[in-house]
């Protein structure tokens, strides 16, 4: 699985599983753009990453929760490269899991789901809708999203996050229908609780022990687990899938 003259964008690409994406194109000699919001020094270490493993990588600075920045950073990105082949949103609104204090639904007012829901479908939708002119020209493209095993099995209820992941699948599910016959992919990668990374810092170690226990291959998914399964589906050998979701959770979740 080669992706020399590959151009490659990933959302919140500067750390956790964003990073390991970047990370994992990169070893497979893609041209990687490692799109953040904020951390310059954490994204500077990612592109150093991505080129000792022996691909090219650039870092943008762009807020995908702004128009403006999000065709401004595409933009810059053909100017450099001359094309996008692959697209993977994986930025989100800020949140943390922790099933002990976490806001049960009494507590939750709809500013929290349409914060999340900006966050997840309309960070996506932004980026895909600047992205879509360049994938028709060439009759060509591969988006991946980045949702939740959550939106399967609610093994906790983050009420407003894990219904922005569900309608980031539906979202992606009606892009796919419409764009397949142009010979553009859109599919999801629905992880479980991935840890370390900053969101599952604050999750218990005792809530993850019982979720190991319930987990057939009995341990928790590490950000390089999810790496694997989103380049497959952006790559040749996914190239009759489009709409799906592949869960990535050591069978949590079995479909």
């Amino acid at each position: 699985m080669k992706f020399q003259d590959k151009v490659v964008l990933v959302t919140g690409a500067s750390r956790g599983i964003g990073a390991a994406i970047a990370l994992a194109f990169a070893r497979e000699g893609a041209s990687v753009v490692v799109n953040y919001l904020s951390n310059d020094t954490a994204a500077a270490e990612v592109v150093a990453a991505c080129q000792a493993a022996g691909g090219d990588a650039w870092a943008v600075k762009a807020d995908v929760g702004s128009d403006d920045a999000v065709r401004t950073m595409i933009d810059g990105i053909v100017s450099e490269f001359g094309h996008i082949d692959i697209v993977v949103n994986n930025a989100f609104s800020p949140y943390l899991f922790d099933p002990k204090n976490r806001t049960r639904f009494d507590d939750l007012n709809w500013h929290d789901y349409q914060s999340q829901f900006d966050g997840t479908v309309g960070a996506t939708f932004r980026v895909c809708q600047a992205v879509l002119p360049i994938f028709r020209k060439r009759a060509q493209g591969s988006i991946v999203n980045i949702v939740s095993n959550l939106v399967e099995h609610p093994v906790v209820a983050y009420h407003d996050y894990t219904t922005a992941k569900a309608g980031l699948v539906a979202f992606s599910r009606n892009l796919a229908s419409e764009l397949g016959p142009l010979g553009i992919r859109v599919n999801c990668v629905a992880p479980g609780l991935v840890y370390p990374t900053q969101a599952s810092q604050a999750t218990q170690e005792s809530f993850r022990e019982s979720l190991m226990a319930a987990t057939p291959l009995r341990r928790i998914a590490r950000p390089e687990d999810v790496a694997g399964p989103v380049l497959f589906l952006a790559s040749d050998w996914a190239g009759f899938m489009t709409g799906q979701v592949l869960f990535v959770d050591g069978g949590l979740v079995m479909k």
